[in-house]
């Protein structure tokens, strides 16, 4: 008889012919159980695994073997109840959808789950890492800010935990918080004390501590944090308080990126020993002042990296959430974010908005991992966050609501082309290429099982047509290793933009990654001059004009007055929070929108194709706009190319958009395309426009009178 109950024996089962001598781990989770039996009355189990997990050198092992943490942040999220559940049976559900998602780590943030969790982590072999509840400051005794009931209190309930859960092999880790300052001295003395109590499992002063400024301890077994000193960055995207910002955030999509020349650079970074200076941080949802060294800057590490809270990108609502909120919380939130996006009159567009910001936060949470995976010297990430976090302002930063289910943004299995134990990886500078010019990749593997199978790879158009294949052989060991390159022609003689699939595979496995590219043929930049059936023009009054005699406008404002700029990535967890946060520090606020939500199939793009959300050949077209804010526009008034802006502001934005004033048509774009008409899409961009602007079909059933457009492009 299983002793968690019937519902879980064939979990049991699968390993039970393994249950002796045998040791425990994700792919192996197998268990031991004590039974004892003092008395009639005195009778029991005790369950426990056979497991090492170790801290060696850069990286973890399991039972001596390389592993690499797949991790996510947990918040103790559960709409339908308000707390955590404490039955098995639903943490299985909970956890084994993590591990659909290629997920093998849960770090629990300033908390610690129930036993329900370790038992099920135990059966389902996932790494867990528990937190004091504590998000502030660690003083030594005798320091200013010392606490000592408050520290007594948090070192007797890490104690408690580790009496309590010791015995689950899935306990392998232990934190002492949150983005702690404080003494590292007194840091280490908490750590020497939980150590000697319980040395079978690993341990770190805490996560993403001293942010600017991080340390290792002695005492650490490992650290977490997202610097290694205020410049040398390994995550992919901030909030503008703690700027500078992350490569996904800034950078033109790409492969290249990697961490292992920032967590060991050339030269190590010289120490000033400056005295210690008080600065703001971001703590929670306000601000705090600590004192900090810069001599503690500059961080080398010598044991195992893991990247803190990464990702963050964030997901427009999605109101057919609000009939799932049965349970005691309800959600208001949502409520209000639609009633904000109905009294702008675009409610009818909150689909397009949920699934195009969906597409694009997918999109930079696959370059984000895929960073993390091309770095050897990472040992594992924490992600924040797989799932929705209801609160700080309400963070839609997961594929999976706050519910753990899917949104339908992107399958299990197409996640775990790039967050798994075994993933393929391509690196090639750019998404966008040019007829006629050499293809160049580089391939790699990044494995945690030893791999003896072929890969193979192919690049094929939409049609299905293949430009170009081949085959890398070979034996592959555990870790990072670059397994073959790819060198294919792109053809010379295409007429048209063409959109590209880049497929890797793993013969006889499901291994398998993909990349989504766009082939331009070579052309000029058109020539954006006023021609005969055409006005085109940077001026205002100039367009104003042509328009009042009833003729067809190009216009291409250097600067739009009322916008925001362009900004490609999506938005950073939560809008109005760090908004509020950047505004306390005397800090730029972040821009705040949330991709671009595209009428791909209007005759102004025919030349130029697109999918519905951004991708990468948008990047320089959005980075060199500014988004026209139309808000006096009418109801159904809709740009044909949108920026999406975030849930507080619910800004009309435009970007390319077309409409009758007077008698005469005017087609809008607000990207200065001159000051990046080298770029191939940015050309063909230009010349689609163009070919729209003198063609018949260049007949806009929106309306604008002279004085909507002159209030966006006049200053106040």
């Amino acid at each position: 008889m299983c002793p968690y109950g019937e519902e879980h024996y064939s979990l049991f089962l699968d390993t039970a012919a393994a249950i002796c001598y045998t040791e425990w781990s994700e792919y192996q989770p197998a268990l031991y159980f004590l039974l004892y039996q003092i008395d009639e009355q005195d009778n029991g189990f005790v369950s426990f695994g056979m497991r090492k997990f170790c801290a060696d050198g850069t990286r973890f092992t399991i039972n001596g073997k390389p592993t690499m943490l797949r991790g996510k942040h947990d918040g103790m999220i559960f709409p339908r109840t308000g707390y955590a559940p404490t039955d098995v049976n639903e943490w299985i559900r909970i956890l084994q959808t993590a591990k659909d998602y290629g997920i093998n780590h849960y770090r629990f943030h300033t908390c610690c789950p129930p036993d329900a969790a370790f038992t099920a982590a135990d059966l389902l072999g996932i790494y867990m890492e528990p937190e004091l509840p504590f998000w502030g400051t660690i003083a030594a005794p005798g320091e200013e800010g010392y606490q000592e009931a408050e520290q007594q209190y948090l070192i007797a309930l890490g104690d408690q935990m580790l009496d309590a859960f010791g015995n689950h092999p899935s306990f392998v880790m232990f934190s002492l918080g949150n983005e702690l300052w404080g003494s590292p001295e007194r840091l280490g003395e908490i750590l020497r004390h939980y150590k000697a109590r319980d040395s079978r499992r690993l341990y770190t002063q805490g996560c993403n501590n001293f942010q600017h400024f991080p340390l290792v301890l002695p005492e650490d077994d490992y650290f977490v944090g997202v610097r290694l000193s205020k410049e040398r960055l390994i995550r992919g995207s901030y909030g503008m308080c703690d700027a500078p910002l992350g490569h996904v955030q800034t950078d033109r999509p790409s492969t290249m990126h990697q961490y292992d020349t920032i967590i060991f650079p050339e030269q190590k970074e010289d120490a000033d020993g400056e005295a210690a200076e008080e600065i703001e941080i971001q703590y929670g949802t306000g601000v705090k002042k600590v004192k900090v060294s810069k001599s503690a800057g500059g961080l080398i590490p010598t044991k195992p990296v893991i990247t803190h809270e990464i990702g963050q990108y964030e997901v427009y609502p999605n109101f057919r959430e609000i009939e799932k909120y049965t349970g005691p919380l309800k959600a208001r939130n949502f409520e209000i974010f639609r009633e904000r996006l109905a009294a702008k009159g675009m409610l009818s567009q909150a689909e397009d908005f949920f699934q195009c910001s969906g597409a694009l936060a997918a999109a930079c949470y696959k370059e984000e991992i895929e960073a993390a995976m091309r770095s050897q010297y990472v040992a594992g990430f924490q992600l924040l966050d797989l799932q929705d976090f209801s609160g700080q302002g309400t963070a839609l930063v997961g594929m999976l609501d706050a519910f753990m289910e899917s949104k339908g943004l992107i399958t299990p299995e197409e996640w775990r082309m790039f967050c798994s134990d075994c993933v393929l990886l391509a690196q090639f500078p750019s998404y966008t290429l040019i007829s006629g010019e050499m293809f160049t990749a580089k391939v790699s593997m990044r494995t945690v099982l030893p791999q003896d199978g072929t890969v193979e790879w192919v690049l094929m158009n939409e049609n299905g047509d293949t430009l170009g294949k081949g085959s890398f052989s070979g034996k592959q060991e555990p870790g990072l290793s670059e397994i073959g390159r790819i060198f294919c022609p792109m053809p010379e003689e295409i007429s048209s933009p063409e959109r590209l699939f880049l497929i890797l595979s793993l013969t006889d496995t499901d291994v398998c990654n993909a990349y989504d590219l766009m082939l331009y043929p070579a052309i000029a930049m058109p020539e954006l001059e006023t021609q005969e059936t055409l006005c085109i023009t940077e001026q205002l009054d100039e367009a104003l004009a042509a328009l009042q005699e009833g003729k067809r406008v190009l216009f291409l404002p250097i600067e739009t007055a009322q916008s925001i700029p362009g900004f490609y990535c999506t938005d950073f967890w939560c809008y109005p929070m760090f908004r509020d946060v950047c505004n306390w520090m005397k800090k730029p606020v972040a821009v705040g929108t949330m991709g671009l939500c595209i009428q791909q199939d209007h005759p102004a793009l025919a030349q130029f194709p697109s999918q519905k959300y951004s991708t990468p050949q948008w990047y320089d077209l959005v980075s060199a706009a500014d988004c026209a804010i139309l808000d006096d526009t009418p109801e159904g008034f809709t740009p044909i190319v949108q920026m999406i802006d975030n849930f507080e502001r619910n800004h009309k934005l435009g970007i390319l958009w077309e409409a009758q004033v007077g008698n005469g048509c005017l087609l809008v774009c607000t990207s200065r395309l001159s000051s990046a008409a080298e770029r191939p899409e940015v050309r063909w961009f230009a010349k689609s426009i163009l070919s729209y602007a003198k063609s018949d079909a260049f007949r806009p059933e929106q309306k604008m009178t002279p004085e909507q457009l002159q209030k966006i492009f006049l200053p106040k």
